[in-house]
This record gives structure tokens, C-alpha cells and sequence, in this order.
């Protein structure tokens, strides 16, 4: 499906980002690298074949200004993978207010402001190829209040709500919309395996290529929304949505280690 054509992906520096760009490079797609640290951009870059911009999706400017560059080198983006995030580990009660307001900036607002700065280059993708993609990596988290990591719950609420109404904003477009939420994921600034205090919920932790897999199956396949694994994460969340009080009570026990902190 790619053959060629542009995807852009946040967050590629590491974990998911990362490796949902080398998969897009297998599969033929030429990728657009953004995140934070030059460095790690740059080797991966030059890995895989792909161009990369150093952007902090949190900073709408920096955004807008990156977009801008990208586009006039490649005016037509077949896809927008918005997978930058960053932890929020804590309660509401716990967590710094710097670190809430850092957390609902990049991972909620980062992918607002990415989706508004590249959408012309995803509606000359449709000019030019017939239809386009934005993916937006959400999280489980996102449907459930997991108190644990409030913060990163209520943010990633706010991301699922954008990108179920994105969905439905340029669906006449042609560009599809998707949805993938992955639950516990292994990666450099998100280790479940050592801060689960469940052993139980230690065994569901992905790792990061099998994350990116299914965001690109995603797009090929056009899945609207996914969850990753399914089980036993979607039983979750329906449950959550049926008993909302009876859940927020037992997740306390499947949080994290007394001391895990953002």
C-alpha cells in the first residue's frame, strides 16, 4: 500500500514511534521522522532511509513551522501517525502541576495541532492518490479513569474524544481516521514490567513492534478503532462504560509500585 508514499510519524525517536516507522519502511512507505531529540532521530533516519525533523508537538508554533518545511518537500502526506507521548504516572492529587499540564499538552493537544498543520498535505494526498490516513495512538487508558495514572487517563480521554470526531470531520474527505489503543506497552519512558504492582497485568504487557504492526494492519486493513490485545483490554473498557464506580474502585489494586512517580 505504501509504495512510495509519504507518511509522516511523532514520537519516532523511540518505543512505538520508532517502531511503527521501521515497519511503514519495510512496507514501502517513505517516512518523516519527528520528535525531540536530534540525535536518536538522526541514526534511525539514516537506518531506515527517512527524512526527520527535530519538533515538540506540544509547542503549536514549533508545529506549525516544522508542517511547513515538510510540506514544501512533500506536499502530499498519504499518513499521520500521532503516536508522541510522554508518562503521567501519579494522581491527580500526587502529580506536579507542571507535569499535568505537560501530559494533556503533548499527548492530547500535540495531536490537534499536528493533524490542523499537515491536513493540506493529506487533502493533496487525496487529490493525487484518492484517499489519505492520520492514526491516532490513544491508549487504553483512554477508556478507562485508571487513577493510578490520572493525568494520563484524562489526557488520553480527550485524545479519543478528538479522534473519534476527527473521524467523523473528514470522513467526506476520504481520509480515514484511526483509532489504536494499546493497553500496558513496554518502552523507554513507559516500563510496566518493573512498575506493575500486578503480576497478573505483567503478563498482558506488549512490546512496542507489536503496536506498530497493528497501527499499520490499521490503515491497510481500514480498522476504525482498534484495541490492543483485545483481551483482555476491550472487556475492560466496556465494563468501565457499564460500571463506571465498580471499576474505579478495583483498579487501584492493578496500579503501580508505591514510589512510581512522573
Amino acid at each position: 500500500m505504501g509504495e512510495g508514499r509519504t507518511a509522516v510519524v511523532t514520537g519516532a525517536s523511540s518505543g512505538i514511534g520508532e517502531e511503527t516507522a521501521r515497519e511503514l519502511s519495510r512496507r514501502g512507505w517513505q517516512c518523516v521522522l519527528l520528535a525531540r531529540r536530534a540525535d536518536k532521530l538522526e541514526a534511525i533516519g539514516r537506518e531506515i532511509g527517512a527524512e526527520w525533523e527535530v519538533c515538540d508537538v506540544s509547542d503549536r508554533a514549533q508545529v506549525d513551522e516544522v508542517a511547513a518545511r515538510v510540506l514544501a518537500r512533500r506536499p502530499a502526506i498519504s499518513l499521520l501517525v500521532n503516536n508522541a507521548g510522554v508518562p503521567g504516572r501519579g494522581t491527580f492529587v500526587s502529580t506536579e502541576p507542571e507535569t499535568v499540564e505537560r501530559v494533556l499538552r503533548t499527548n492530547y493537544l500535540g495531536g490537534v495541532w499536528c493533524s490542523r498543520a499537515f491536513l493540506p498535505g493529506l487533502r493533496a494526498a487525496v487529490a493525487a492518490h484518492g484517499g489519505a490516513h492520520v492514526v491516532n495512538v490513544i491508549s487504553v487508558a483512554g477508556t478507562i479513569a485508571f487513577a493510578p495514572a490520572g493525568p494520563y487517563a484524562a489526557a488520553k480521554h480527550a485524545q479519543l474524544a478528538f479522534s473519534r470526531s476527527l473521524r467523523a470531520t473528514l470522513r467526506p474527505e476520504r481520509i480515514q481516521v484511526h483509532t489504536v489503543l494499546p493497553g500496558f506497552v513496554e518502552t523507554e519512558g513507559f516500563t510496566p514490567r518493573s512498575n506493575l504492582r500486578s503480576g497478573v497485568m505483567r503478563r498482558f504487557v506488549l512490546d512496542a513492534d507489536q503496536v506498530a504492526r497493528a497501527i499499520v494492519d490499521a490503515v491497510e486493513r481500514g480498522k476504525k478503532e482498534v484495541t490492543v490485545p483485545w483481551f483482555p483490554y476491550r472487556p475492560v473498557s466496556v465494563f468501565q462504560a457499564l460500571f463506571p464506580g465498580v471499576l474505579a474502585r478495583l483498579v487501584g489494586s492493578y496500579g503501580y509500585r508505591p514510589g512510581t512517580q512522573d
